[in-house]
């Protein structure tokens, strides 16, 4: 792709649209920039940008800013269906989001994972898999670096490992990772793709480009990722914690496998796995696969697996407090994650939900509240919604706020209890992004062992 010249629009000023905007520039193309939040809340974006000679717009998209642009760069957070980008489809301008400008311009071979659940800890450990195993590595995408700021970084041999979510799969084009992971999918999102159906097939792009000397890996257990197994034309390779697979890894008595045919190779023991909860062997499962496929070694993976630590947010342990474990699971942003983090803990479990609506049902909750959550306490705009669909699950104190949440919490449990944050919601509506809301969680639980240990 030859940007010298050429007219290029970055829409949406996150991190991967200034990232976007300062590579684009950099290869000579005339670049502006334009987001729908006012000029007081981008102030530090702006100053950069324009020291770099790029144009800005703030406060809203102007419909003539989209006009007689040769290329047109979407961020994750500006629906692929807005008005002026259906109108710049439709006068043949080129639109494309970050990861396929990357992918453009990156030398090496891309690792692409994406699913509902455990993307972010699947892709940090495949990134630790494949550096112990000695091969240059580089770790980003939806997990934190943009994949474009790694163009300068990575040569020839370097694996690029990117966490990939729907809305960066929506504006592909010719973006074919060597190896593309689908860890599983459950209904999320639904604000925005509106149907599930379409969730799934913004899911099964990651795939679409790739070839007969690609690999594709998808979860054995999970129905909606195995039924897009006749879509895929690279080499199948499976993950399963239920069931022995013929080409992927799975677990045999107390042991991880790999399998490829008739070749069988042992990596390690499940008492070695550091990380908790069912969902997180499925993650190390998909971690062995990819980096066997990448070439590592079995004694590098199993290192790799033994010494990883839990990702920030993700049923991360803060403290414990008067003989009560508090967990910050700031990223179960959708219910299936908060089943996740419910099953990792038998019983005794107070549990912070709600935060900004995706158009989820939350009834899917109530078994498990009944089994194993003394009491609910709702956050945040969803809360309502909440309440109505899991009455007589469990008891429920409206908290309103995640200060008022943790407090009533820890007022209410008692030693061997949990106190366990899995909003099961976004959080863009107390929030600026679930790291915000987990930093907090964290602040506020350390401020309570604090004080009592006064």
């Amino acid at each position: 792709m030859d940007l010298r010249d050429k007219r290029a629009l970055v829409v949406g000023l996150g991190k991967s649209g200034v990232a976007s905007a300062l590579f684009l520039k950099s290869r000579g193309a005339r670049v502006t920039v334009s987001d729908s939040k006012p000029e007081a809340e981008l102030r530090n974006e702006i100053l950069l940008l324009l020291e770099h000679g790029v144009t800005v717009e703030t406060g809203g998209h102007g419909d003539r800013t989209f006009r007689g642009q040769d290329l047109i760069v979407v961020s994750p957070g500006v629906p692929f269906d807005a008005p002026q980008l259906i109108q710049a489809r439709e006068q043949g301008e080129q639109v494309i989001g970050e990861i396929e400008l990357a992918a453009q311009f990156l030398p090496g071979p891309i690792i692409a994972i994406t699913g509902s659940n455990g993307k972010t800890t699947t892709t940090s450990l495949v990134g630790e898999i494949i550096a112990t195993g000695n091969f240059p590595t580089l770790v980003g995408g939806n997990i934190g670096t943009p994949a474009i700021s790694f163009v300068d970084q990575a040569g020839p041999a370097t694996w690029t490992v990117l966490e990939i979510s729907s809305f960066q799969l929506e504006t592909i084009a010719e973006f074919r990772p060597k190896i593309a992971a689908i860890l599983n999918i459950t209904p999320d999102h639904l604000d925005r793709h509106k149907t599930f159906a379409n969730y799934v097939n913004a899911k099964a792009r990651i795939f679409e480009n790739q070839r007969s000397d690609d690999f594709t890996v998808l979860n054995g257990d999970d129905v909606n990722t195995a039924d897009l197994a006749d879509r895929v034309q690279a080499q199948l390779f499976w993950f399963s914690r239920k069931r022995e697979v013929e080409k992927g890894a799975c677990v045999r008595g107390a042991h991880i496998y790999f399998r490829d045919g008739d070749r069988e190779t042992g990596i390690m023991p499940l008492a070695e796995l550091p990380l908790k909860g069912a969902h997180n062997l499925e993650n190390v499962l998909a971690g062995v696969l990819i980096g066997t496929l990448v070439g590592c070694q079995p004694e590098q993976i199993r290192h790799a697996v033994q010494t990883f630590k839990a990702v920030e947010h993700r049923l991360e342990f803060v403290a414990r407090a008067a003989g009560v474990d508090y967990y910050n699971d700031s990223k179960a942003t959708n219910v299936d994650a908060t089943i996740k983090a419910l099953e990792s803990f038998p019983a005794n479990i107070h549990l912070i939900l709600g935060g900004k609506d995706k158009g989820s049902d939350y009834a899917i909750l109530n078994d498990l509240l009944k089994q194993r959550v003394k009491r609910v306490y709702t956050i945040g705009a969803a809360a309502s919604k909440i309440e109505s669909q899991i009455r007589g699950a469990a008891e429920i104190e409206h908290a309103d706020t995640l200060e008022n949440a943790v407090r009533k919490a820890s007022e209410t449990a008692v030693a061997g209890d949990v106190v366990l944050l899995a909003p099961a919601c976004a959080s863009f509506d107390q929030f600026q992004s679930y790291e915000h809301r987990g930093r907090k969680f964290k602040e506020l639980v350390h401020s309570l062992v604090m004080a009592r240990s006064n």
